[in-house]
């Protein structure tokens, strides 16, 4: 019988001692197992008694591997998703950070769950992405993609900058303020949430709009269907440069008078999770919801 999965990555840029000795666990385990296996070149100096021909960049990763498994925590899972979602690759993660919404396998004994999801033995689900688009002089700029969310802030000094906000090119609002946050139902659950914003479903096809220390006791965040496009035009008025935020991770310039694109990316993260695996159980252990009455 054919394995679902033949040719497998493994992801991730350690941070200490302890992740990179999951990396080695794992490339270990999965090659006598069987699997071809290849390793983010990124570890190269690293893990220096793996072979070199077995590391490749993300995007040979993308074109080759069937199942890409990132180490580390939700920050190394946006950093791949936003590649990987370009190919027909599934992804699934090792927590090796704090929080760990995205990444489902414990490092410290992954073996029998991921030999499971290896055999077959999984839940697939697919995570939509935005695009954003910053436009000057009718011409884009700069553009970049985000799993989490997109946000307008003034940069590097804390300030109030002026913006409108059009939904398919609607006007909707105007506003003063700290700046914007544009989540996905998957980011709904990370900065979005500390700015009060609503925790959405994964699977919903829905935008959150979520304002930052708006100068109005009026604004309130706002969800729309994720088919609509967004747009932001960045008051002539303000002051400096303000940036978009890509995922915490990818900054891209904004100047007075520019206009801010942002919409559902064409590609999508196919994210697997173990058979057990249960939405609702992540919400209640990572955000220390109470547990059954009876």
């Amino acid at each position: 019988m054919k394995k679902p999965f033949e040719v497998i990555a493994i992801i991730g840029k350690p941070r200490d001692q302890q992740a990179i000795q999951t990396h080695k666990e794992l490339y270990d385990w999965l090659m006598e197992q069987g699997y071809r296996v290849y390793i983010d070149d990124r570890l190269s100096e690293i893990l220096d008694d793996v072979p070199q021909e077995h590391f490749a960049s993300l995007i040979q990763l993308g074109k080759a591997a069937d199942l890409a498994i990132v180490v580390g925590g939700d920050g190394n899972m946006l950093g791949a998703a936003r590649v990987l979602s370009r190919f027909d690759i599934r992804v699934i993660g090792v927590n090796r950070g704090n929080l760990g919404f995205l990444t489902d396998l414990n490092p410290e004994d992954f073996h029998s769950t991921l030999k499971a999801v290896l055999d077959g033995e999984y839940i697939e689900e697919e995570r939509f992405l935005l695009e954003t688009e910053i436009h000057r002089h009718k011409q884009i700029k700069s553009h970049n993609a985000a799993l989490n969310e997109a946000v307008l802030h003034p940069g590097q000094v804390a300030r109030m900058i002026e913006f409108e906000v059009y939904i398919d090119d609607t006007f909707a609002f105007s506003q003063r303020s700290d700046g914007l946050i544009i989540a996905t139902p998957t980011g709904s659950t990370a900065y979005s949430l500390s700015g009060g914003g609503p925790i959405l479903s994964p699977s919903l096809n829905a935008i959150s709009l979520v304002p930052m220390f708006p100068h109005t006791l009026s604004s309130r965040p706002l969800v729309v269907d994720s088919k609509r496009r967004i747009k932001l035009i960045v008051s002539p008025d303000n002051r400096g440069t303000q940036e978009v935020s890509c995922d915490g991770q990818v900054s891209l310039p904004v100047s007075p008078g520019d206009e801010i694109h942002i919409y559902q990316s064409p590609n999508m993260l196919t994210l697997i999770h173990p058979k057990d695996y249960s939405y609702y159980h992540v919400l209640r252990s990572k955000l220390g919801w109470s547990s059954k009455l009876f």
